[in-house]
C-alpha cells in the first residue's frame, strides 16, 4: 500500500529546495558582486490616497495599449494558480489550499518585472511587444532582480511552513479526510475559525513585508544604477513616509488580487497586468528623478 502523504511535506519539501537552491544563490552572489552597492539614495515623495487613482488610470492606459500581448503573456499566471490548487486537492494537501493561492501573490513582484520593463520602455517612446517583457535579462542589475526575487520566493516558502504549523495547532495535525469534512471544520468549529483569525493574521504580516520591500525595490533597480540594499531602503522609506498610501495601495493590490481570483483565477489575467503597469507609474510618483 503506498504510503499517504501528510499536511506536513511542504516543510520537508521547502527544506529541500533551499538546499538545492544553494549553488544558484553562489552563483548569483558571485555575479552581484559586480553590482553597484552603497549608492546614494534617492530622494522619496510624499503622496496623497488621491494620487492612487492616476496610477491606477495610467496602468490601465499601458494594458489597453499592449492588452493582447500582456494578455499572452500572462496568461500563465490563472495556469499556475489552477495547478496549484490541483496539486493541493491531488496530494492531500487540502489545508494548504488557500495558503498557496494567497501566498502566490507574494510572488507577484517577480511576475511583474516584466510588466514594468514594458511600462519602462513605453515611457520612452519605444516600440514593444511580448517579448520586450523578457528584457529583464538583459539588465545590467539583472543580478541583484534575481537575488530580490529569491528573498520573495523564500518569503513564500516561510509563508507556507507557518500556515502548515497554523493548522497543526488548530485543525491538525491530521490531514482532512474530505473537501466537504475540511470546509466543515473551517466554518463550523472553534478551531476552525481559530485557524482563519491566526492564518489571516500571519498572512497579513507577510503581505505587509514583501509590499515594504518591494513595492519601490523592482522598479528601481530598473531604471537606475542602484545597488539592492538601496533599492530595498528606498522602498521601505517610501512606505513609511506615505503610511495611508501605501496603505490603501496594499488595500487595492490585495482586493483586486482576490476578486481576480474568482474563479479559478481566470480574472488575474486582466488584474496582473494592471497592477504591474500601475506599480511602475506609482514608483515614478514616489522616487524624484
Amino acid at each position: 500500500m503506498a504510503e499517504r502523504h501528510t499536511i506536513r511535506n511542504p516543510i520537508e519539501w521547502s527544506v529541500d529546495q533551499l538546499a538545492h537552491t544553494a549553488h544558484a544563490v553562489a552563483e548569483a552572489g558571485r555575479a552581484a558582486h559586480h553590482a553597484t552597492y552603497h549608492t546614494p539614495a534617492p530622494i522619496v515623495r510624499r503622496i496623497a490616497v488621491g494620487d492612487l487613482r492616476a496610477v491606477l488610470e495610467k496602468g490601465f492606459e499601458d494594458f489597453g495599449a499592449y492588452r493582447a500581448d500582456v494578455i499572452f503573456l500572462c496568461a500563465i499566471y490563472p495556469i499556475i494558480g489552477i495547478v496549484l490548487g490541483r496539486l493541493a486537492f491531488g496530494e492531500d494537501l487540502l489545508p494548504l489550499l488557500f495558503p498557496l493561492a494567497s501566498g502566490f501573490t507574494l510572488l507577484g513582484p517577480i511576475a511583474a518585472v516584466g510588466l514594468y520593463e514594458m511600462s519602462r520602455r513605453r515611457e520612452q517612446g519605444a516600440e514593444i511587444g511580448w517579448a520586450d517583457a523578457f528584457g529583464v535579462v538583459r539588465s545590467p542589475r539583472f543580478a541583484a532582480i534575481f537575488m530580490l526575487g529569491l528573498g520573495l520566493a523564500v518569503l513564500f516558502l516561510a509563508w507556507l511552513v507557518v500556515a502548515t504549523l497554523i493548522y497543526d495547532a488548530t485543525l491538525g495535525p491530521a490531514p482532512p479526510a474530505s473537501l466537504g469534512g475540511f470546509v466543515h471544520d473551517v466554518l463550523a468549529t472553534p478551531a476552525g475559525w481559530e485557524m482563519i483569525a491566526v492564518g489571516f493574521g500571519a498572512g497579513f504580516l507577510f503581505a505587509v513585508l514583501v509590499l515594504a520591500i518591494s513595492v519601490v525595490s523592482f522598479p528601481l533597480l530598473l531604471d537606475r544604477e542602484v545597488g539592492l540594499d538601496t533599492a530595498v531602503m528606498t522602498s521601505l522609506r517610501a512606505v513609511v513616509e506615505n503610511p495611508l498610501p501605501m496603505a490603501a495601495w496594499g488595500a487595492i493590490v490585495a482586493g483586486s488580487l482576490v476578486v481576480g481570483s474568482l474563479p479559478l483565477f481566470v480574472g488575474l489575467v486582466i488584474v496582473m497586468p494592471v497592477l504591474g503597469h500601475a506599480t511602475w507609474h506609482l514608483y515614478r510618483r514616489l522616487v524624484v528623478r
